[in-house]
């Protein structure tokens, strides 16, 4: 076999009949067919026997490889192609260039007066041993519903709630407001009682649109400890209007004899003065003036009534027709 290689390659006609080497280089993907060689047996020894891959024979060039690269023609820069995306990654190399020379904006370090400021938007309160979080920015306008009025007899305390600095019912978000104002209102009421209190409910000057519902009363009453509800001594309700009045004779069932016996009605601050003492008593301007017109509106009547006399009975009047027929 080794023979009729030799013979191949170093013919004379085996050197004419090879088709000649190619002269350029076809871009336009054709491609020609390949001529097969017969691969020569290799002796893999490390010696430069015939045969091994160390001697000369093998380590020549075979005469079909041949190629002469003088004689090729290659495309010049009109054929050249250029490579998808060369133009925008220099770009890109360009920008963050730009991008690393300007300055950056530094972010704004968290410091800890507004860490503070931040957990008081938030307070966590305990209320029948569970866990609550008040929203305290969104009842910020509203905290002044409930407030410390003072004490009474032997410290107990005065709890002043007025109602006309509840929100509007007619706000979007409404029962997300009063949702947080009743744990807010609870919880405070937690901390400012110790021992026996009252409750002044400040009803006057409250538009029907800021009325407490019939379920946040229910709510309030069935959340406050029992503790709470034992020690209030008394529940005084100034200026009642004939709501306040339905709503409470609606809500009997729902509370205890003990509760019900504990409601007072005031129809004035000068009635009110009267049971406990006002020094500490935070009134707001609206009852006040209120109560003005309402003290004045009462004189007038008294006045009228003075003037006109008292009404005869009916009764009366006849008796008085049939002693004497003048009378009409």
């Amino acid at each position: 076999m080794d023979s009729q290689h030799d013979e191949d390659v170093t013919s004379p006609s085996g050197a004419e009949n090879r088709p000649a080497p190619p002269s350029s280089l076809d871009l336009h993907g054709t491609h020609p067919q390949r001529k097969k060689l017969a691969a020569p047996e290799i002796n893999l020894s490390l010696d430069q026997s015939e045969g091994s891959i160390l001697s000369d024979d093998a380590l020549d060039t075979p005469d079909d490889l041949d190629i002469n690269v003088d004689d090729m023609d290659t495309p010049d820069e009109a054929d050249s192609l250029d490579y998808a995306g060369h133009g925008n990654e220099q770009e890109w190399q360009e920008s963050q260039q730009d991008t690393l020379g300007e300055p950056t904006e530094a972010i704004p370090e968290y410091t800890t007066e507004e860490e503070r400021q931040d957990a008081k938007l938030w307070r966590s309160v305990i209320i029948g041993e569970q866990e609550h979080r008040i929203d305290m920015k969104c009842i910020g306008p509203y905290q002044r519903v409930i407030s410390h009025g003072g004490y009474y007899g032997d410290l107990n305390a005065i709890i002043v709630f007025a109602a006309c600095f509840l929100p509007d019912s007619n706000r979007d978000n409404y029962h997300y407001i009063m949702e947080n104002l009743f744990l807010y209102v609870i919880s405070t009421l937690e901390l400012m009682v110790a021992e026996d209190y009252m409750i002044v409910y400040l009803n006057g000057a409250t538009p029907r649109r800021r009325m407490p519902g019939l379920g946040w009363l229910k709510k309030c009453y069935h959340m406050i400890d029992r503790r709470l509800r034992k020690n209030l001594k008394s529940f005084i309700i100034v200026h009642p209007s004939w709501f306040i009045r339905t709503i409470l004779a609606v809500t009997r069932p729902f509370i205890s004899s003990k509760f019900s016996s504990k409601i007072k009605y005031v129809n004035s601050l000068a009635e009110l003065s009267e049971l406990i003492p006002m020094e500490y008593v935070h009134i707001p301007e609206s009852i006040v003036k209120l109560d003005e017109k309402l003290k004045e509106a009462a004189e007038m009547d008294k006045l009228n009534s003075f003037l006109n006399g008292p009404e005869p009975a009916s009764g009366q009047l006849d008796t008085d027709k049939s002693l004497n027929p003048s009378v009409s």
